[in-house]
């Protein structure tokens, strides 16, 4: 290893949208910097960016600091990727002043590869589920996890992107087995008129112009190996991206409201370890001032009033996905993302800014049950071999009422508050929506 290097990894301990993009923006923009590496997740990923000039994205593949000029995106073999949609990011970020964000791009070769049939039955089982959603944001995710542990040949990685004739092979097996698929569950549920429109990509030619689509769109971004990693290491230090957050990972949330996706710091940690790195390692946990969750599934402190006084501008109530959901800041829940995640070294908390607006705050400290019972803590298992505990979990979460304290109104105390009970410092608060905004409390290093 080429002198001292250090890696951050940044995770959120939310539902997601906990203001990790903004946050891998702002150790981007320190000295030293390399790349951002992609850790998990797709591109469901909605990761808004504000610069200090005012330029806006909402980042879904590419790093969240690729706005500084010099600092590339690697899309580890962890990542599903989407190469259109990716072009299109593309594309998007040039309308910014953002025009090399494609040729600091690389893809590892062992990536899943999403394509329009993943997502089409993705929307389509989504909306057959009703009143017991799953709060998919419908882009493919959960599709192509499942048929990777069905066969081989079920799947797209991205090194099948440029041998077209077996693309083709593929993309053909995929839509054969998704349009049987789908058939079945819509006769099962009888909802055959309503679903005709998804039917209409059921012809072989099609198939293939999508085939010829995604190899076309493959010849746009670098494809390299596992040993890359080393390559981009030596170049300078790393900061790890992380997507959706630990309390929908798919051990460790709360089934069956959850991702296709580790969203804890293993998957960072592994790729780390793979390329024998040693230098120093930072996991920051990203916190809202309070919690938020878009989409279905238990939210114990979700309030009505306070979701309508904290809307959001990058997350709206349309699409598959479903409302958003503001509620008080969940001590129970953090702790529990923190206990899973095996810690952080230390937090950021984000939207102080708009949380200000709030004059009687409160948190909750604990959970009532229907029985009376008071709980401080959720349970944990360190292995789980099926999901059964954490459906427990998500049965009870939706039984117990918050019990609530009053917090402090100015920001440090309230601040002290949450690191006080949780045992890990926050080390950076956010109080705005650029790196201008953040405010270093102690020191980390790609902060200092």
């Amino acid at each position: 290893m080429k002198g001292q290097r250090h890696a951050t990894i940044v995770a959120g301990l939310g539902f997601g949208d906990e203001g990790k993009g903004t946050m891998v923006d702002y150790f981007s923009r320190k000295s030293g910097v390399s790349a951002v590496v992609r850790f998990n997740g797709g591109p469901q990923a909605r990761h808004a960016v504000v610069t200090p000039d005012g330029r806006q994205h909402v980042f879904s593949q590419f790093g969240s600091g690729v706005l500084k000029p010099g600092v590339r995106t690697h899309l580890s073999r962890f990542m599903i990727v989407d190469p259109i949609d990716l072009l299109a990011e593309a594309q998007a970020l040039r309308k910014i002043r953002c025009p090399w964000a494609l040729d600091l791009l690389t893809v590892d070769q062992d990536a899943l590869v999403v394509t329009p049939y993943h997502k089409r039955m993705t929307v389509a089982m989504e909306l057959l589920r009703g009143n017991g959603l799953h709060g998919s944001c419908g882009m493919g995710i959960g599709e192509v996890m499942r048929l990777s542990f069905l066969e081989s040949d079920l799947v797209v990685r991205v090194r099948d992107l440029r041998d077209i004739c077996s693309l083709r092979k593929r993309i053909r097996r995929i839509k054969r087995f998704l349009d049987i698929d789908l058939a079945r569950a819509v006769s099962h549920h009888g909802m055959q008129d309503r679903f005709k429109d998804f039917t209409h990509w059921s012809d072989t030619a099609t198939a293939m112009q999508w085939a010829q689509v995604l190899h076309d769109a493959s010849r746009h971004f670098r494809v390299v190996g596992s040993d890359y990693m080393r390559d981009i290491v030596d170049s300078g230090s790393l900061v790890f991206e992380g997507a959706q957050g630990v309390l929908l990972d798919e051990w460790y949330g709360f089934h069956p409201h959850t991702t296709w996706s580790t969203t804890t710091f293993t998957n960072a940690q592994t790729l780390l370890r793979e390329i024998e790195f040693d230098g120093s390692v930072e996991k920051i946990g990203v916190l809202r001032a309070y919690h938020t969750r878009h989409g279905a599934g238990p939210f114990v402190t979700e309030d009505s009033a306070l979701t309508h006084m904290l809307p959001d501008m990058h997350n709206d109530d349309f699409g598959p996905q479903g409302v958003f959901r503001v509620g008080w800041f969940d001590m129970v829940l953090a702790h529990y993302a923190l206990t899973v995640s095996g810690g952080a070294d230390a937090l950021a908390v984000t939207n102080l800014d708009r949380f200000r607006t709030v004059s009687e705050r409160k948190i909750c400290m604990a959970y009532r049950t229907l029985e009376g019972d008071l709980i401080e803590r959720l349970t944990t298992k360190s292995e789980l071999t099926d999901l059964a505990h954490q459906e427990a979990l998500t049965h009870l979460l939706h039984q117990v009422a918050p019990q609530y304290v009053a917090a402090p109104t100015p920001d440090e105390d309230y601040i002290q508050m949450i690191e006080q009970y949780l045992g890990v410092p926050v080390a950076i608060t956010s109080h705005g929506p650029t790196a201008a905004d953040k405010r270093m409390r102690l020191p980390v290093v790609l902060a200092a």
